[in-house]
């Protein structure tokens, strides 16, 4: 599929004199990042929401149908896609950690491998480096304008407006009613608002993906540039966002490279975020470098992915820590911290989920159903499995169906196999007492009411947001298991 005429680069002083391959007509490479979404996009089949751009883009490219991060946050999955690794073996897997480590000798940004080769680095419209380590240069500057005659570019773009606060689509708004929400949450004219309010932001997305594809035709750069658009993580939701269910890993992943790739390419293979990292260094360089654990998705006889594999650690002072392994047709997660509650103590959610307050109020008053209540449960299980072609959603956990234990035997063999491959650290007596409190419920029954009741007026009536003051913090006993 690619052009395979090489010829030998010498990389620069930025990394060791090594020589590598790279193609002698090298494309530019636009990689965009949306903040917190699945695929929520109406080329991958979700109703009510309008994105003809993304349409367009998928058309005219490939759509990857099962891409997953390897974390449910933003630092730590974009610390990974950054080196191509899984995120705890460079010390990244600890979400805003406060004792960020520079990386290994051998190991390097993708934009470091790229400049070396002669790319010029540069973000436009916005670039999130939120990251769990600390590096040395990984841009030239802001904008492929500032490069050189010729030079190709690889440009990270980063789309915020999917990230809570939500905002509404004013040209092209969404009935709430004609939103499907998902069985783990209450249908309630809250949660459709909030769904809706999501899906039209985006639209918001799409219009904006639109502006830029425009920007490379108006500058002829539309048939020389590899387009990229990924998710950094799952939807920004209760049971999304830095969560290991589909929910919080499921992204959309578009590619298209006019000339390389049929025009309406789907497919169906498993697919990590890092293996995006590892294929656009190839598209660069010709070959993926030694440390990384990514795959390059167009390399001739590419070795498919039979599991994707996931982490989560502490979520800003919230300490947790859990694993998970997906197969084609099963999920299976280890909670290394089953006496926490899932939802235990975490501020940013709790000044920003208006269905976290929903579902707490109906769990204390005992008018949630099995499915929406198993979630607001004081203790989780040790082990989750789930049967994903009969229950997408996941919801009904088989751990100890023995129907399923071969099933969940090997599932627990491969996560346990990979942990060990990828020197995943266990939880420390340290980190199992630190960060904010573990107390549940978090908040009073009043307390929960007064919330919901501010969520209601704001979404429901447009009134403005309360001004919301923080708690004190605990001490950090710890941050890293």
């Amino acid at each position: 599929m690619r052009l395979l005429a090489i010829h030998l680069v010498l990389v620069s002083v930025a990394l060791p004199s090594v020589a590598v391959a790279a193609p002698v007509s090298r494309p530019n490479i636009l990689w965009i990042l949306a903040e917190d979404i699945c695929p929520d996009i109406a080329c991958y089949g979700t109703k009510a929401v309008k994105t003809p751009n993304l349409d367009r883009l998928a058309a005219e490219g490939v759509l990857f149908k099962h891409a997953y991060s390897t974390a449910p946050v933003c630092s730590a999955s974009r610390s990974a896609m950054m080196v191509g690794m899984y995120q705890h073996c460079v010390g990244a897997h600890q979400h805003r950690t406060s004792d960020k480590k520079p990386l290994r000798n051998d190991v390097h940004t993708y934009t470091q491998h790229l400049r070396a080769a002669g790319y010029y680095a540069c973000t436009e419209y916005g670039a999130k480096t939120d990251l769990n380590f600390t590096t040395s240069k990984l841009f030239d500057g802001k904008g492929w304008k500032n490069r050189k005659l010729r030079q190709p570019f690889i440009c990270q773009a980063t789309i915020a407006i999917t990230h809570r606060t939500f905002k509404r689509d004013k040209q092209d708004p969404i009935d709430p009613k004609a939103v499907e929400i998902p069985p783990y949450y209450p249908d309630h004219p809250l949660t459709r608002r909030d769904w809706a309010d999501y899906l039209e932001s985006m639209q918001l997305v799409d219009k904006q993906l639109g502006k830029i594809l425009k920007r490379l035709e108006d500058e002829k750069l539309a048939d020389s540039t590899v387009v990229v658009f990924l998710g950094d993580h799952g939807r920004c939701h209760v049971r999304g966002k830095q969560f290991l269910y589909d929910g919080g890993l499921h992204v959309p992943l578009i590619i298209r490279w006019p000339g390389h790739i049929k025009p309406g390419t789907v497919r169906e293979d498993l697919v990590s975020a890092i293996d995006v990292t590892a294929t656009l260094i190839a598209i660069g360089l010709g070959s993926v470098p030694s440390h990384m654990q990514g795959r390059d998705l167009f390399a001739k006889g590419h070795q498919k992915r039979r599991h994707i594999f996931a982490a989560r650690g502490k979520m800003d002072d919230t300490h947790d820590a859990m694993r998970a392994v997906r197969s084609k047709g099963f999920k299976y997660i280890l909670n290394l911290m089953p006496e926490r509650a899932y939802c235990q103590l975490n501020e940013y959610k709790e000044r920003q989920y208006p269905i976290l307050a929903l579902l707490n109020v109906m769990h204390l008053k005992g008018q949630l159903n099995e499915v929406q209540d198993r979630f607001m449960a004081a203790r989780k299980p040790p082990e989750e499995l789930y049967d994903l072609e009969i229950d997408p959603h996941e919801t009904k956990n088989l751990a100890n169906d023995p129907t399923y234990a071969e099933t969940k035997q090997a599932l627990r063999a491969e996560l346990s196999a990979w942990r060990k491959r990828t020197g995943d650290h266990e939880v420390s007596d340290a980190f199992r007492k630190g960060g904010w409190s573990a107390k549940y419920p978090t908040r009073s029954l009043k307390e929960w009411e007064q919330a919901l009741s501010e969520w209601e007026q704001r979404l429901l009536h447009g009134r403005p947001a309360p001004k919301k003051k923080k708690r004190p913090k605990q001490p950090i006993k710890n941050t890293t298991p």
